[in-house]
């Protein structure tokens, strides 16, 4: 096995996998799995529940060490997964603050990314007061003000009804315009164009 990360800013993002294989719990859940994305390019990934589609986004973002092959990533990642990680004690819009000053962004990251997914009146609120639907677009904002290069986002869609999804995929439309990368994982529909297919398990 080999692992390549680099985690500070370089530019342009790149995620390469060769032949990579993932075990949890004594099982292998994938292998032979090879995704090459470049500035600007997207992966959609899609496959039955429990094949390993979430835990693929964990082991991009080095949270599950690659059992076989070769992963390298050119860049800074942001994950976005059922996990909001933001301190429910505070109001979304410090929280979020909070998480984008660690990137090296202040509030008008924050304030860009509450625009761009419609819940700016929502800064003022605390987290554990937001709803299902508001903590998974708060969730996506923590990713929009990163400014990672690559944006992991496991089933983003879930939990948003039929107005926020456009305004998702405009958000990754705007990242990859930008040069940025998308990974997500949907077992929903969602307008990623030119996106590569990966399918894991049968």
């Amino acid at each position: 096995m080999f692992l390549l990360y680099v985690s500070q800013m370089t530019g342009a993002g790149q995620l390469v996998l060769r032949n990579c294989a993932l075990d949890r719990g004594g099982r292998r859940l994938f292998s032979g799995l090879s995704l090459t994305l470049d500035a600007g390019e997207a992966a959609l990934v899609t496959g039955p529940n429990g094949a390993g589609k979430s835990s693929l986004t964990r082991m991009i973002a080095g949270l599950l060490p690659v059992a076989e092959g070769q992963m390298s990533v050119k860049g800074r990642l942001a994950l976005s997964n059922e996990s909001l990680a933001l301190d429910a004690s505070e109001t979304l819009g410090d929280a979020l603050a909070y998480w984008a000053g660690l990137d090296g962004h202040g509030f008008e990251a924050v304030n860009a990314a509450l625009e761009m997914l419609a819940i700016p009146h929502l800064a003022p609120v605390p987290v554990r007061m937001l709803s299902t639907g508001q903590r998974k677009r708060a969730s996506l904002a923590r990713v929009l003000a990163s400014g990672a290069e690559i944006w992991l986002l496991d089933e983003p869609a879930n939990g948003l009804d039929k107005a926020s999804i456009p305004l998702l995929e405009a958000a990754m439309a705007t990242h990859r315009a930008a040069g940025g990368i998308v990974v997500a994982v949907s077992h929903q529909p969602l307008a990623l164009p030119g996106a590569q297919a990966v399918r894991i398990g049968a």
